[in-house]
């Protein structure tokens, strides 16, 4: 599936999205098990301004993995320059096909094609999924007891790099539409489908008088 930008019209979604998890999972993602007011003040100051913030629609339009790339002004690591740093959720029922893969993939392209040489992951040292991804894709990673960090040196933006994105937003944009008219016309259908029902009701009342 398309992977899509996220904006601030979608803030509903990423809210229905994170608050669906279960909490476990919400313990995964944040660090902490995170409450619904606790989740919706951090949907509420998410800055799509200044962060990037990925998402993958099911055939239904609904958000089922959430990734936010956000560049902190300040080093997430003592003498370092700042990095993006990356945050992925995946419903479980949309687990074991590679969406935090290929949202981790999409991030470290667009943190590359805006100037930044490392995207940052700090995690659980039980998130086990999260940090084989990054170590996957080349991450050196640290562990500290109950927490672990990874960084990825990524390479120097490039012509292609920047046409790949394109062609990514494009094709993500196109899909999204594709889905979000099907839906429309499957709604219609299912409201002829439904009049039908109604009008076969009251013929068949009407015979009966």
């Amino acid at each position: 599936m398309p992977i899509r930008a996220l904006g601030r019209r979608h803030r509903k979604r990423i809210a229905q999205h994170l608050l669906s998890l279960p909490e476990r999972d919400r313990y995964l993602r944040f660090g902490y098990a995170a409450r619904d007011e606790q989740i919706q003040k951090y949907v509420d100051t998410l800055n799509f301004s200044r962060d990037e913030v990925l998402g993958i629609f099911n055939r239904k339009l609904q958000l089922i993995a959430v990734a936010h790339l956000a560049y902190e002004p300040t080093p997430q690591i003592k003498g370092r320059a700042a990095m993006a740093e990356f945050g992925v959720s995946v419903q479980s029922t949309a687990r074991g096909r590679g969406y935090g893969r290929r949202l981790f993939e999409r991030a470290a392209l667009h943190a590359r094609n805006r100037g930044i040489d490392t995207l940052f992951i700090h995690a659980l040292s039980e998130n086990g999924p999260m940090l084989a991804i990054a170590r996957k894709a080349g991450a050196k990673v640290e562990r500290d007891g109950s927490e672990s960090e990874a960084w990825l040196r990524l390479p120097p933006d490039s012509v292609s790099s920047h046409v790949d994105e394109a062609i990514e937003r494009h094709m993500a944009e196109a899909d999204f539409q594709l889905k979000r008219h099907l839906r429309n016309f499957n709604a219609f259908i299912d409201g002829v489908a439904e009049v039908k029902t109604k009008l076969g009701k009251n013929s068949g009342k009407s015979a009966k008088q």
